[in-house]
C-alpha cells in the first residue's frame, strides 16, 4: 500500500467540481483508492463519499492506494490535488 498526505488549500475545501475530477481520474485505476480525514475513511472512487468527508481549507487528508497500479494512482492523485485543491 502506498499513501501520501495532502493539505487542502482551496478556500472552499473539497467541493463538487474538483471532487468530480478526482473521482473520475481515480476510476481509471484498478487499485483500491481510499481517502481519509480524521477517523473517516471513504472510497476515493465514489463522489458522494468523498463529498461526505466535508474537508475544509487547511485540513489534511490521506490518500492511499493498494493494488498493481498503486504507484500510478498515487502519482495521479498528487497531480490532480495539487492542480485543483
Amino acid at each position: 500500500m502506498q499513501e501520501f498526505r495532502y493539505t487542502i488549500t482551496d478556500s472552499a475545501g473539497i467541493h463538487a467540481r474538483p471532487a468530480g475530477l478526482f473521482v473520475q481520474c481515480m476510476k481509471q485505476f484498478e487499485s483500491a483508492i481510499h481517502v481519509t480525514r480524521g477517523d473517516k475513511i471513504v472510497d476515493g472512487k465514489k463522489l458522494f463519499a468523498l463529498m461526505g468527508l466535508r474537508v475544509k481549507c487547511g485540513e489534511t487528508i490521506v490518500v492511499s492506494a493498494e493494488g498493481d497500479d498503486a504507484s500510478q494512482a498515487i502519482d495521479a492523485a498528487k497531480d490532480i490535488l495539487s492542480k485543483e485543491l
